[in-house]
């Protein structure tokens, strides 16, 4: 059997504060969007017998319209390739309570061919050979060992595990996400054929058979160097083979010693390391000025950095002082996702679709230019 594992797609994911023209929808957001309908194409491209999805499939417990929507014309394109989802609910998409209906509610009246995993217990799904041990997000975290208890390995089958959490053995990688659970160790090097992990981002290995395929997106600047895509996996021959999927270019455009620079010279230094990447697809940027000055830092804020972003989706701009680099006690603030963690409150309070989107859009740009200024000073 070829299975593809993918997972933390995140639809409905919005950031920057550029807009798409033509629908009025955060610019990040369409990408998202766009790039996972592609990714689709491409899997099915690829003609496996089971699409296997490792959670947080959307954002937010209360997805937009449009993740929806998206995420049903996915459905589409998989059953007209004759191609199973099975897929189990992450910790950003699933209710913290008992008693709130996850969105994955709506897949049930979906008459294709879907499996989904979200009502806080472990479920197993045949398909052919293989056998799917599916134990989604839990509200509490010795709810993972309860499930995985409950497993009873099929002779004759691939047995195959999927769920989503922090493997212990990365538990410095912490998102500081909501409900994020540390997964028991032993579940990582369980006697399974293959073990698929959602919720971190980078794709790699963790146990002898177990793997994070990581998100399709860089979501966040601390994700920069990470791997993305799909992995596809033959539990016969226990192979995984990295699979490329679309994606929205990060780039970093490395360091800047800025010491001795002038702002008329830095801003130059950083326009001539825009103009050797490609502006199509509009990528995300980061690049890093070295011992800068803080008049200097703050010279070149405001319109010239609007200038600069401009042909690109987002330039985030790293600046160490000399203080910096001689102390080494800089706090980068990508370790922390205010963003991040801003919108999923705003998802969480219930508010109207206009008045919600409203509010993410004017938050995320003051909170874009307060990080800018933290930077900067």
């Amino acid at each position: 059997m070829k299975i593809i594992h993918i997972a933390d797609t995140h639809l409905g994911a919005t950031a920057f504060s550029r807009i798409d023209q033509e629908t009025g929808m955060n610019l990040r957001e369409k990408q998202i969007y766009d790039n996972f309908l592609a990714s689709i194409h491409e899997i099915c491209r690829q003609r496996p017998d089971v699409l296997l999805h490792a959670g947080d499939l959307f954002d937010s417990v209360k997805p937009r319209t449009q993740a929806y929507v998206t995420a049903f014309e996915a459905l589409e394109i998989l059953s007209e390739a004759g191609i199973p989802l099975v897929a189990i609910a992450g910790n950003h998409s699933i209710p913290k309570t008992r008693y709130t209906r996850a969105p994955f509610a709506l897949f049930e009246y979906y008459p294709g061919t879907v499996h989904m995993a979200y009502q806080f217990r472990y479920e197993a799904v045949e398909i052919g050979d293989t056998v799917f041990h599916l134990i989604p997000n839990m509200l509490r975290p010795e709810a993972y060992r309860t499930a995985y208890d409950e497993i009873e390995r099929r002779p004759g089958h691939h047995n195959i595990l999927v769920t989503h959490g922090l493997a212990s053995d990365i538990r410095d990688r912490r998102l500081a996400t909501v409900a994020e659970h540390e997964i028991d160790p032993t579940m990582t090097t369980g006697d399974f054929d293959y073990i698929a992990l959602g919720h971190y981002h980078n794709q790699s290995q963790i146990g002898p058979r177990a793997w994070y395929s990581g998100s399709l997106e860089h979501l966040t600047y601390g994700e920069i160097h990470e791997r993305k895509g799909g992995l596809v996996i033959d539990p016969g021959r226990q192979s995984v083979t990295p699979l490329s999927l679309p994606k929205t270019p990060m780039i970093d455009l490395g360091s800047v010693s800025a010491e001795d620079l002038s702002a008329a010279e830095v801003i130059r230094a950083i326009e001539e390391r825009i103009g050797t990447v490609a502006t199509e697809p509009m990528p995300m940027a980061q690049i890093s000025l070295l011992g800068i000055r803080k008049e200097t830092a703050r010279a070149i804020a405001g319109r010239e950095l609007a200038r600069l972003r401009e042909p690109l989706l987002d330039l985030r701009i790293r600046t160490l002082t000399a203080e910096d680099l001689v102390t080494g006690e800089r706090q980068d603030t990508a370790a922390f996702n205010i963003q991040e963690e801003f919108a999923t409150f705003v998802k969480g309070r219930g508010l109207p679709e206009k008045t919600e989107a409203f509010i993410l859009q004017k938050g995320s740009a003051v909170l874009s230019s307060v990080i800018e200024e933290a930077e900067t000073e």
